[in-house]
């Protein structure tokens, strides 16, 4: 069984940046990929970044390519997720996740593991 805990989450204007962090506990951290999703209201879940076991793969989404950066410390059990010229449309309840395998495009159905998300608030 995994835990993770997000933190990080707040309030930032438009343009501004925030950087999110998941701490893991309870499995061998390096065994599993880690992802971020995210979750705006009255809207699906969706994907915004994966980085595979050892952070030698990583994918985004066309949608924060280029502004969203995910690492990972293996040694501290973290993943982090650095948000960049963040704008209203980047609102959402954003939760870390743990799988087993590493997917570059994961479905919250390929998720083993859920943080209990942090909000991220950005206004205009």
């Amino acid at each position: 069984q995994v835990q993770l805990v997000e933190s990080g989450g707040g309030l930032v204007q438009a343009g501004g940046s925030l950087r999110l962090s998941c701490a893991a506990s309870g499995g061998r951290f390096s065994s599993y990929a880690m992802d971020w999703f995210r979750q705006a209201p009255g809207k699906e879940r969706e994907f915004v970044a994966a980085i595979s076991g050892y952070g030698r793969s990583t994918h985004y989404p066309d949608s924060v390519k280029g502004r969203f950066t995910i690492s990972r410390d293996n040694a501290k059990n973290m993943v982090y997720l650095q948000m960049n010229s963040l704008k209203p449309e980047d609102t959402a309840i954003y939760y870390c996740a743990a799988n087993l395998a590493y997917i570059s495009t994961p479905l919250p159905g390929n998720v083993d593991y859920w943080g209990q998300g942090t909000a991220v608030t950005v206004s205009s």
